[in-house]
C-alpha cells in the first residue's frame, strides 16, 4: 500500500500566510491610526490653536 504524495500543501500554506499577514497588518495599521496617531495629532492641533489665540 503506497503512501499518497502531499500535493498543493505549499501553495495552500502560502495563500494562508499571505492573507493572514495582510489582514493582520491592515487591522494593526487601522488600530494604530485611530487609537494612537489621530489623538496625538488632534492634541497637537489644539495646542497650536490655543498658542495662536494667545499670541494674537
Amino acid at each position: 500500500m503506497p503512501i499518497a504524495p502531499i500535493v498543493g500543501k505549499l501553495r495552500k500554506r502560502l495563500i494562508t500566510d499571505l492573507s493572514m499577514g495582510l489582514g493582520l497588518g491592515f487591522a494593526g495599521g487601522y488600530l494604530f491610526w485611530y487609537t494612537v496617531h489621530k489623538p496625538i495629532v488632534h492634541q497637537r492641533d489644539e495646542y497650536y490653536k490655543k498658542y495662536d489665540a494667545a499670541k494674537a
